[in-house]
C-alpha cells in the first residue's frame, strides 16, 4: 500500500494507515486502507469539506472510494461531511443512530455549529441531510477490509453518550480515539459529555491498545500511552473521579 501521504497534506502513521488534521478546529480524520475496502474515520465539519476530503482520498489512493466510514462520536466538526460520501457503510457507538435521526438533537447540532462559527447556511445544509449510521457498535465489531482486520470499539461514554474508538492493529498499531483524547487543548466536557464515566473510558481505550500503540486524538498531535494515562488521571482529578 505504497501512498504519497504527505503529498496530500495526510500524516503517515503505519502501512496504509495515515489521518489528516482539518482546518477551522482542528479535528482529526483518519484513513485505513484494505485490499478492498477504505475504512474513513470522521468526516469533517461541513459538506464542502467532506467533498473535499472525498476527492483527496480518490487521488491519495489511487481512484479507490470510501467504503466504510466510522464516526467517533455525534458532534457537528466529526460527522457533517458523511453525506459526501454516497454509498459508504457507516458505523456509530450505540444510540448515535438515534440521536442524528431525531429532530431536537440535529437541530441542536446545527445551532452548535453556528455558535463556533460555521457558516449558516453550511450547518443547514449538513443537517438536512445528516446520515445516521446504519450499523451500530455496543461492544466490539470487526470489520475485515481485505488483508487487513480493523477493530471497532464502545469504550464510553465519556466524551459523549456514543464514543465510538478505531484500533488499526499491524506492527505498528494505531488508535483512533475521537474526542475522548485531546492534545491540542483540555478536553472539552460540554452538556452531553459524562464526567463520571470518561476516566473509565480511557482505561478501557488503554487496555485496546497496549502501552507501545499509537494514539491519535481528535484534536491534536498523536500521543503515546503515558500521554492518555496523565491524561485520564486529570479527567479524574477534574471530574473528582476515583
Amino acid at each position: 500500500m505504497d501512498v504519497d501521504w504527505e503529498a496530500y497534506g495526510w500524516e503517515r502513521l503505519a502501512d496504509g494507515v495515515g489521518r489528516r488534521r482539518l482546518p477551522g478546529w482542528d479535528a482529526t480524520v483518519g484513513l485505513a486502507l484494505g485490499e478492498r475496502a477504505v475504512l474513513l474515520y470522521d468526516t469533517g465539519s461541513s459538506l464542502a469539506e467532506g467533498a473535499e476530503l472525498r476527492t483527496q482520498i480518490t487521488d491519495l489512493t489511487g481512484g479507490r472510494r470510501v467504503t466504510h466510514i466510522a464516526l467517533s462520536h455525534p458532534h457537528f466538526d466529526h460527522v457533517f461531511g458523511t453525506a459526501a460520501f454516497s454509498g459508504a457503510e457507516v458505523f456509530g457507538a450505540v444510540g448515535s443512530d438515534e440521536l442524528l435521526g431525531r429532530v431536537r438533537d440535529r437541530e441542536a447540532l446545527r445551532a452548535d455549529a453556528v455558535r463556533h462559527g460555521l457558516d449558516e447556511a453550511a450547518a443547514t445544509e449538513a443537517v438536512d441531510v445528516l446520515v445516521t449510521p446504519r450499523h451500530v457498535v455496543s461492544g466490539e465489531w470487526t470489520l475485515d477490509l481485505g488483508g487487513r482486520q480493523v477493530l471497532l470499539a464502545n469504550v464510553g461514554p465519556g466524551h459523549t453518550g456514543h464514543d465510538l474508538v478505531l484500533l488499526v492493529p499491524g506492527e505498528r498499531e494505531v488508535v483512533f480515539c475521537g474526542d475522548l483524547v485531546e492534545e491540542s487543548g483540555e478536553p472539552q466536557a460540554g452538556p452531553d459529555a459524562i464526567p463520571s464515566r470518561w476516566p473509565d473510558a480511557l482505561d478501557r481505550l488503554l487496555r485496546l491498545g497496549g502501552e507501545d500503540a499509537v494514539y491519535v486524538p481528535g484534536h491534536g498531535a498523536v500521543v503515546d500511552a503515558t500521554f492518555v494515562r496523565l491524561q485520564r488521571e486529570e479527567l479524574a482529578t477534574r471530574f473528582s473521579v476515583a
